[in-house]
């Protein structure tokens, strides 16, 4: 999976390889899900190193594989996201000074930039699960790393916001948007970012033990979940627009399932804002039901994940560009409606079926159900190897 990233030069980047990065980061958050919701811990909302350790100690065999092949993913994973986000920042820096970029910056193109700050967000979740996972004695330090999280995230925000101001500032001001060539979700990635910008400032609110940084948590989320929402709406009524009149861009038609990653990103920042609001503003201060939430906006992905399979089947883009040998690097938006429907399925099964007593835990049911999760996630680890194997790969690769 590892490659010298040289098959793809300057002229055939475009911000797009972002996912690339993107997905393998999120990969690595659906392994910490193994660790999250299979082991006990007890002193803490999050499973520690210690918690992990424990468990190889005491546990039975399928707990100690379950925490093997939880740090062995963790870690190869994250390492794969670190080596695509340098050489895509490194790429990106370049690409500035190129006439396509500015050629980008006056199209409808130029909301794929927020692929950037999309990414860099995920960085710093990545970066989180890696301390929880392999530092010993971190949360007896976390208290000081939340504000520390909560200004990098404003800084990731303002990247995305300026990047958003420079956009809306020109369609709205000066027009020149084609509503023609939108017939696609592409112009939802400025929503993906903000909803995960969002999910990361959420997380003190979940975690902290600290009211003033639950308050800054909950508000700064709030703002970044809500511009989610509102850009979110209108894009996909947009979109929709134009895809009924023009017929769907093959090219793009990935974009029909960012909606999936949208919705996982938004639910976990609700239950976290919702874990903070109990914690510290009285129970049930404007929380909501966890089950109910996760049940509708799971619906809601599958609504979409049908009609993307619809439309991507029809297109043979899988034949195309996943199995087949053309290239296009739309193709690493697939990746992650594979990630969030692993991870949603996760926090459906346990925040949402055990937590209100639908399920039992490590029941045959629940088993039968997670199994949903770990194909959802096998798929997803293969579809990473292909693409990058597509991408980057051949006589060049390390």
């Amino acid at each position: 999976m590892f490659y010298r990233l040289s098959r793809v030069d300057d002229s055939g980047w475009v911000p797009t390889y972002f996912l690339a990065a993107l997905g393998a980061g999120g990969l690595s958050v659906s392994f910490f899900m193994w660790l999250m919701f299979w082991l006990p811990h007890p002193g803490a909302p999050v499973p520690l190193f210690e918690d992990a350790v424990a468990a190889l100690a005491e546990g039975g065999l399928l707990i100690k594989l379950a925490v093997l092949g939880a740090w062995a993913g963790v870690a190869l994973f994250s390492a794969l996201h670190i080596h695509l986000l340098v050489w895509n920042l490194r790429r990106y820096a370049r690409f500035r000074s190129t006439p396509a970029y500015h050629e980008l910056r006056n199209s409808n193109s130029e909301t794929q930039l927020l692929a950037g700050p999309l990414t860099v967000a995920m960085s710093i979740n990545v970066g989180f699960i890696l301390g929880l996972t392999f530092v010993p004695g971190l949360w007896s330090v976390v208290e000081w790393l939340f504000p520390l999280a909560l200004l990098a995230f404003v800084l990731v925000g303002y990247w995305a916001l300026a990047l958003l101001r420079d956009f809306w500032g020109r369609v709205l001001v000066g027009g020149g948007f084609d509503c023609v060539r939108n017939n696609n979700l592409g112009q939802l990635m400025p929503a993906f970012a903000s909803a995960m910008i969002a999910v990361g400032l959420a997380a003190p609110a979940a975690m902290s033990q600290n009211t003033v940084t639950v308050a800054f948590s909950l508000v700064l989320s709030s703002f970044f979940m809500v511009l989610a929402f509102i850009i979110g709406g209108i894009q996909v009524v947009l979109g929709f627009r134009a895809m009924l009149e023009q017929g769907a861009d093959p090219s793009t038609a990935p974009s029909l399932w960012i909606v999936v990653p949208i919705l996982t990103t938004l639910s976990i920042t609700l239950l976290r804002q919702t874990h903070g609001l109990h914690g510290h503003f009285e129970s049930g201060a404007g929380g909501v039901e966890a089950l109910t939430m996760l049940m509708f906006f799971l619906c809601a992905q599958l609504v979409f994940g049908l009609l993307g399979w619809v439309v991507l089947s029809r297109y043979g883009y899988f034949s195309r560009f996943v199995t087949g040998t053309e290239k296009s690097a739309g193709a690493y938006a697939l990746v992650c409606p594979g990630v969030a429907l692993t991870v949603m399925v996760h926090f459906f099964i346990n925040a949402g079926l055990v937590g209100f007593g639908a399920l039992e835990r490590f029941s045959a049911g629940y088993w039968a159900l997670t199994v949903i999760a770990l194909v959802l996630q096998g798929v997803t680890i293969w579809l990473v190897i292909r693409l990058n194997r597509l991408h980057f790969g051949g006589a060049d690769h390390a």
